[in-house]
């Protein structure tokens, strides 16, 4: 099989570097901040959920990043107060978005020597979801810009999406491998596209992104870190 492998895609956010723990972090600060202000009955756990419904909703608005993350906090602190959040409290909700488009990028152990081992010997594409300025400015931080062939920022990704991009930027789904941290995204869609969908667990996990693992498909396979990558390549055939 290893013959036949000749582009490898690899997700970015929580897959290559962190991203997950700052809207996990940015989340409680939203519940703090609403907590005063909504009803005696609405406790952390309510409001977290009320936020992600909201967030689900708005998935077809302003797909995925903090763009949309940070109205979608906006929308639920006026739906729990009854129109009556404070103007303060907007304020700081927005902040609190901006923040998070100012992180600096980490990147998550043996990400950088994964990319650099397949690098050259195949294609290498990173496919992301997220808002298109922030997803450059993270990978132009990272610095492993110059390792990827191709660099796609998707709205979604299915089977149709990655169908189309491994055949513009390799010989087709058939003969590519994607590399993430979400079994709904980059795991199943990529399998279901005719693919080897390679799972690296990340710990935190947005749950729109879960999904079952597809454990009796032949093309899929799971590390328990990015330290796995060349060896599992190595071991397909």
């Amino acid at each position: 099989m290893t013959r036949n492998l000749t582009t490898i895609g690899f997700d970015a956010d929580d897959t290559l570097w962190h991203n997950e723990r700052f809207f996990r972090v940015t989340q409680e600060r939203f519940a703090s901040l609403l907590l005063d202000h909504s009803p005696a009955d609405v406790g952390p756990e309510q409001l977290e959920r009320q936020l992600l419904d909201a967030e689900k909703r708005n998935l077809g608005r302003y797909g995925y990043g903090v763009k949309g993350f940070t109205l979608s906090m906006i929308e639920t602190a006026i739906e729990v107060t009854g129109a009556r959040v404070p103007a303060a409290v907007i304020k700081e909700l927005i902040t609190a978005g901006q923040m998070m488009l100012s992180y600096p990028i980490e990147l998550l152990p043996h990400a950088r020597e994964a990319v650099e081992a397949v690098a050259g010997r195949y294609k290498v594409v990173l496919i992301t979801k997220g808002d298109l300025l922030d997803q450059e400015r993270k990978l132009a931080q990272s610095g492993l810009g110059d390792l990827f062939d191709a660099v796609e920022v998707v709205s979604e990704k299915t089977p149709d999406v990655y169908s189309d991009i491994f055949s513009r930027h390799g010989d087709g789904a058939e003969h590519a491998m994607m590399v993430g941290n979400s079994m709904r995204s980059d795991v199943v869609a990529p399998i279901q596209a005719g693919s080897w969908g390679i799972y690296v667990p990340h710990g935190l996990v947005w749950e729109v992104e879960h999904a079952e693992a597809p454990e009796h498909s032949p093309r899929y396979a799971e590390i328990s870190d990015l330290s796995g990558l060349a060896a599992l390549v190595g071991s397909l055939g």
